[in-house]
């Protein structure tokens, strides 16, 4: 399993959780490289037996295992890096990237142990079990949250930085509970109440807030 192998094991597993279609293309574009590089990467991992390929790529028993030890460390690490060193939460996901391909066995087990065995990272991202259990469901997206609803957020999506900067500046983190105002039209805005405050957050940031409609 070399570091590029995991990279692309994650990176179909996380594409296919979002519900988005894995194909060559989609690789090219989440790893940034080129056609080529992505379909001799998947020949490879099909010949290991880690992918299926059709219409869409799929990961076979044993790719889905593999993956899902990267997405651990992953989400492990970045939870070690906000609470342990006090990381921004909006900083943590490229150091992440970086330590998960070199971390043992044993300093993941401590890691998790020191961290008290946390089920979610900063981002309220599941973080998979040491045995492979696993359940990555992702609730209803905040853009589509009915309006005077209450709306408790429980995972933020760490794909962009400067969005994640910006929400925890405006107190958007999973856990917190928000009501949900007006949508203005022709693309514009959707009004958010944050601890009384007023916010108002693009089609992008609602995008990339998911959570449920609570009472």
């Amino acid at each position: 399993m070399t570091p590029a192998v995991e990279d692309y094991l994650k990176t179909i597993f996380l594409l296919s959780t979002r519900g988005e279609a894995v194909t060559t293309g989609a690789l090219a574009k989440e790893l940034q490289v080129s056609s080529p590089s992505v379909s001799a990467m998947v020949k490879r991992l099909a010949d290991g037996e880690l992918v299926r390929r059709g219409r869409t790529l799929t990961l076979t028993a044993a790719g889905e295992r593999a993956a899902l030890r990267v997405v651990r460390r992953h989400r492990l690490l970045e939870t070690f890096l906000v609470k342990a060193l006090e990381m921004p939460w909006d900083e943590v996901h490229e150091e992440a990237e970086q330590l998960e391909h070199a971390l043992s066995d044993r300093l993941e087990a401590r890691i998790d142990a020191a961290l008290g065995h946390p089920t979610h990272d900063p981002h309220g991202d599941p973080i998979p079990g040491a045995a492979g259990r696993h359940d990555e469901s992702w609730g209803q997206p905040l853009a589509v949250a009915p309006e005077g609803c209450r709306f408790e957020i429980e995972r933020v999506s760490d794909r962009r930085s400067d969005a994640l900067r910006y929400l925890g500046e405006r107190g958007l983190r999973p856990g917190v509970i928000v009501e949900v105002e007006e949508q203005d039209p022709y693309g514009g805005p959707r009004w958010v109440r944050v601890s009384g405050e007023r916010v108002a957050l693009a089609p992008l940031l609602t995008g990339l807030i998911h959570g449920r409609v609570v009472r």
